[in-house]
């Protein structure tokens, strides 16, 4: 009998991780040396950048850089136990988003995150901020993880997404869950997830510009399968749209 609706088999996230990453960009060493001012509601923050170091408000992180577009760069690191940090800069607009991902102690989802965009001190912003959207409602996407690994992802409305594995250790398994989109540039989103079965979240950065060659960067951070320990790994994706879903005026999900 299939045990796949039986949640309590499904793999932990530490059980993924091996060969998740075949996918993944190289990093990039384009920002080392340099320390950026960022400015959010008031408050703020530094990073500074030193090799695959970066120093996060004077707490010092193993980091990883990723060249997304030009001018435009995506940091990955984990400066506390139980917080992983999504940064992205964008060098040419003088904006940046700032994306906290916790590991809580209870609660449905058990992994949270909060988005911060801000701004670059000494660069002039321009352009549109870094802002929620909807660009990506009713997408039907094919990504690949790896030869082994391929999930599509059904973007359902600004709050929910499907996904399904199609290859790999969890073939068969799918289900809906909170995401959120912030629009980075024209085409390019981060695209953000919350699991309810396993304490996981994920930040991934996709380029959507050309509809059959999708590119993605991202993390999953959460707890290992003793629920204990955080598991916090990066990947990359290639992926392609494989159809659109267009409701009729007043009953598209993507409207307020």
């Amino acid at each position: 009998m299939s045990t796949l609706s039986d949640t309590s088999t499904w793999l932990p996230l530490d059980g993924l991780a091996p060969g998740f990453d075949a996918n993944k960009a190289p990093v990039t060493g384009d920002l080392d040396g340099r320390t950026f001012d960022l400015h959010d509601d008031g408050s703020g923050h530094s990073v500074r950048i030193t090799g695959t170091t970066v120093t996060w408000d004077g707490s010092a992180a193993p980091a990883e850089t990723f060249l997304v577009d030009d001018d435009l760069y995506y940091l990955q690191f984990h400066p506390a136990a139980r917080e992983a940090v999504s940064l992205l800069l964008d060098l040419r607009n003088g904006r940046a988003l700032v994306v906290t991902t916790t590991i809580g102690d209870h609660g449905t989802p058990r992994v949270t995150q909060q988005f911060r965009p801000a701004t670059l001190g000494g660069t002039e912003a321009r352009g549109e901020p870094m802002a929620p959207s909807t660009a990506l409602t009713g997408r039907r996407v094919l990504w690949v993880y790896s030869p082994e690994h391929a999930y599509e992802h059904v973007y359902l409305s600004p709050h929910w997404y499907t996904w399904q594995c199609l290859a790999g250790p969890e073939r068969g398994l799918a289900d809906t869950d909170e995401n959120t989109v912030y629009r980075v540039r024209p085409g390019i989103h981060v695209f953000a997830w919350r699991e309810k079965v396993i304490p996981c979240a994920s930040v991934t950065v996709a380029d959507h510009r050309d509809a059959r060659r999708l590119r993605s960067h991202g993390v999953l951070f959460g707890l290992d399968g003793t629920g204990e320990h955080p598991t916090h790994f990066t990947f990359g994706a290639h992926g392609r749209l494989l159809s659109t879903t267009v409701h009729p005026a007043g009953l598209d999900p993507a409207e307020d």
